[in-house]
């Protein structure tokens, strides 16, 4: 290993969030009411709303649920749902407050080495390394409730995770493992 440690930031790529109205919508006014809303019943049972800030996709279904993504922070996710909601309303639409939950947020990071794979498997329980099949090494990290996805490379895909702090408390504790097993070179 070599004896500087690479510095590495995780990123947020993703943040989906659920939501729910407790109340049925009409899904074609809206789409009527809408530029941005696309609703097309034979290929999809959810109306797409889109939104530029934050860049979202907001998926709306006829029983009140809402699925968000797209959004880079648990705070933009939120504002998202909240932002439709606000938006339907000012058309005189009569909507709830939603419950929103996030419910998967994925991160990246660097660590700027290589990394044996190889070794991971003798180290760490539930693995799973089959590089003819993926290149990557997939981790189900039990505590942060994480799934990290380890290539060779030095990259890191974390996701499942319901809070952004276990994204990055799982990053720093699989780059711990690698540095104190000295397999990051």
């Amino acid at each position: 290993m070599s004896d500087k440690i690479h510095p590495y930031h995780v990123e947020i790529q993703n943040v989906v969030a659920v939501a729910s109205l407790g109340q049925e919508i009409d899904l074609l006014a809206i789409m009527e009411a809408f530029e941005n809303a696309d609703f097309s019943p034979n290929k999809f049972p959810g109306l797409v709303f889109k939104l530029k800030r934050p860049k979202t996709t907001t998926l709306i279904f006829r029983t009140g649920k809402m699925v968000c993504t797209g959004a880079r922070s648990e705070r933009d996710a939120k504002s998202a749902v909240g932002r439709v909601v606000r938006d339907l309303r000012r058309k005189g639409f009569k909507i709830r407050s939603p419950e929103i939950e996030i419910v998967n947020i994925v991160g990246t990071a660097d660590f700027g080495g290589e990394v044996d794979l190889e070794s991971m498997v003798d180290i760490l329980d539930d693995i799973m390394y089959e590089p003819e099949m993926f290149p990557g090494l997939i981790y189900r990290m039990k505590y942060p409730k994480v799934v990290i996805l380890l290539f060779r490379s030095g990259k890191i895909v974390l996701t499942g995770a319901d809070r952004e702090e276990k994204v990055h408390e799982a990053a720093e504790k699989m780059r711990g493992i690698l540095i104190e097993n000295g397999l990051l070179y």
